[in-house]
């Protein structure tokens, strides 16, 4: 196995508009390792989600290579990489995507009962990530009866419940107060030392650089060590 959760080689990746194609990454590289806490920043338009979404498989580069656990991924069939991003990554974004006619719980089993868990199962897993993030008592309600902080632990819930290699978070505090803020970094935190979890996060947040190890900038195009 790689001691490299992710391993991003010469990325490039170009939109093409009917005026012009903007070049949004250009020759990006990162390493990062297993267990590690990554933070990106950036201005809106950076490229930052783009680079987000190549890491976690749901596009690919123009250019260069993503390694995933030391693995070329390369000419995957699309049920591959589908297969690929079940059992290794997990996602968060700014909006949560939350299913609105679902319970918390069922949102949060989806994910397992997806891949052909049963559905009792599924849940009884669900319950004990829900307690793990201290949400448990509003497992019976729909999102739109929770708090948006809720709502985003919620969010985290699904994301780990299949106990990914990589947790990959967009802009997760973009809808969030202070307190919801501090709370939610408290959890990556906790995520990250009792079970070991790779996480890389994309913000343009500069007061949560503190929370990380390591900080990268993409600036045109590149990333730049913080």
């Amino acid at each position: 196995m790689s001691e490299f959760t992710l391993i991003l080689e010469n990325i490039h990746k170009s939109y093409k508009t009917p005026v012009e194609t903007i070049r949004v990454l250009k020759g990006t590289n990162l390493k990062v390792a297993k267990g590690e806490k990554v933070i990106i920043t950036g201005p809106s338009g950076s490229g930052k989600s783009t680079l987000l979404h190549i890491a976690g498989l749901l596009d690919t580069p123009d250019e260069g290579f993503v390694y995933l656990n030391g693995q070329k991924v390369e000419k995957n069939s699309d049920a591959e990489l589908s297969e690929l991003r079940a059992k290794h990554i997990g996602f968060v974004f700014q909006f949560h995507h939350l299913l609105p006619d679902f319970s918390i719980l069922d949102n949060v089993a989806l994910p397992l009962i997806i891949r052909g868990e049963k559905p009792r199962n599924a849940r009884k897993k669900a319950l004990e990530v829900l307690e793990k993030l201290n949400i448990i008592n509003i497992h019976y309600k729909r999102p739109s009866e929770v708090s948006g902080g809720e709502q985003q632990r919620t969010a985290i819930a699904r994301a780990i419940i299949g106990n990914p290699d990589l947790l990959l978070l967009d802009e997760p505090t973009g809808n969030l107060d202070r307190q919801n803020t501090i709370e939610l970094m408290e959890i990556l935190k906790r995520l990250n030392e009792e079970l070991g979890i790779t996480i890389v996060m994309v913000t343009h947040n500069l007061n949560l650089i503190s929370y990380f190890k390591n900080h990268y900038t993409l600036s045109d195009g590149a990333l730049i060590k913080g």
